[in-house]
């Protein structure tokens, strides 16, 4: 094991007292490889408590440039309009944590790239605002055994559950198939209250920790879903679908390849 620093000492100070980490665990996440599939409203929060806890290495995808709209809740990107997020974000977490190392993947997602992208990470956080890419990530975690964080908001409400291959049920068993289109609005047409991706992208990055470090009781199976207008949490049951095309018992998606994922562009909220 890696002997910690003396500012390491005082930087996870507050991990290391904590008697389910202390320094073993810490080491575990200085050794953990996340990632972030978005740099927008989700993936601000993730990204920032992600690498605030020593996460060793952060992976983040996104092809888009930062603009004045999204700042009222992408909170990482501060005044960088007109840059690629992925960049934005990379400067962020080098000026917050040192310790962390980024790599950028400033392109879309897409069938022919996600394989590879996501195999060297052991855990993906899905921060997507489109449904074409949340089943692409879905089913490219699910095939390639990828644990997977998946959170979701809408104007005032947001969701998060914990997808874990063969453990659980995945998004296709929640949501088969997508909704026509036109049917959900999309971030830029619905809007969306600015502090909502911040709560659930926390919940998001709680999940991340808690599976790296191996505690307590992951959302897989659950969802918890917020009502920010209620300030109420509900938590909702999920059952594996036993016909769910990529993870039931006779599935029919066996390679991304061959899918038809329209639409794949990373709006990310």
């Amino acid at each position: 094991m890696n002997e910690f620093t003396e500012e390491q000492i005082k930087r996870y100070s507050r991990h290391i007292i904590l008697q389910e980490v202390g320094g073993e665990g810490q080491q575990k996440l200085l050794s953990s490889k996340v990632l972030c599939i978005g740099a927008g409203g989700l993936g601000s929060p993730i990204i920032q408590y992600l690498a605030a806890a020593g996460v060793g290495t952060i992976g983040i995808v996104d092809d888009d440039v930062v603009e004045l709209s999204n700042l009222q809740r992408q909170v990482i990107h501060g005044g960088n309009s007109g840059i690629p997020k992925v960049e934005s974000a990379k400067y962020f977490v080098k000026k917050l944590n040192p310790d962390v190392d980024v790599i950028t993947h400033n392109e879309r997602i897409n069938p022919d790239n996600i394989s590879d992208i996501i195999n060297d990470y052991d855990i993906v956080v899905d921060g997507s605002d489109n449904f074409a890419t949340r089943y692409l990530v879905n089913d490219a975690c699910v095939l390639g055994k990828k644990p997977l964080s998946h959170g979701s908001i809408f104007r005032f409400e947001g969701y998060v559950t914990t997808i874990l291959p063969d453990e659980g049920p995945c998004y296709r068993c929640l949501f088969e198939h997508a909704p026509p289109a036109g049917m959900v609005p999309s971030c830029q047409e619905a809007g969306v209250i600015g502090v909502l991706p911040g709560i659930i992208g926390v919940i998001q990055a709680t999940e991340v920790v808690k599976y790296l470090l191996g505690l307590g009781d992951l959302l897989v199976g659950r969802m918890i879903y917020y009502d920010a207008l209620n300030m109420s949490f509900d938590e909702i049951k999920i059952r594996k679908n036993p016909s769910c095309p990529v993870c039931g018992q006779n599935s029919k998606i066996k390679s991304i390849k061959y899918e038809n994922y329209q639409d794949t562009q990373l709006c990310t909220y």
